[in-house]
């Protein structure tokens, strides 16, 4: 057994010590704090408008592009902006993750 190993091993073995015996209470919202999430909501709404839009001015790009031989040099465009609305339309999910909850 290599000695990075049997490290991991005692690493491991300690977290579950120490964490065995710690509450893991479940978050909760604080009072009156309906209207963040309301504004969080139309963060989303905005943002993913902004996305379609995007889309649709880059879709007019590449109708134009096209008849030049250009069209293809726009999609790092493309991608970019479908990884964006990806991450918009997850980012309850990806906070939630991220933050253990």
């Amino acid at each position: 057994m290599s000695l990075s190993l049997i490290a991991a091993h005692t690493l491991t073995f300690a977290g579950r010590v120490y964490t065995d015996g710690l509450p893991n209470p479940s978050p909760v919202a604080p009072p009156g704090f309906g209207a963040v999430t309301t504004i969080l909501g139309w963060a989303k709404w905005a943002g993913l408008i902004a996305a379609i839009l995007a889309l649709i001015a880059l879709a007019v790009m590449l109708m134009f592009n096209s008849r030049r031989g250009e069209g293809g040099e726009h999609l790092k465009t493309f991608v970019g902006i479908l990884v964006g609305v990806m991450v918009i339309g997850a980012a309850a999910s990806l906070v939630g993750f991220v933050a253990g909850s």
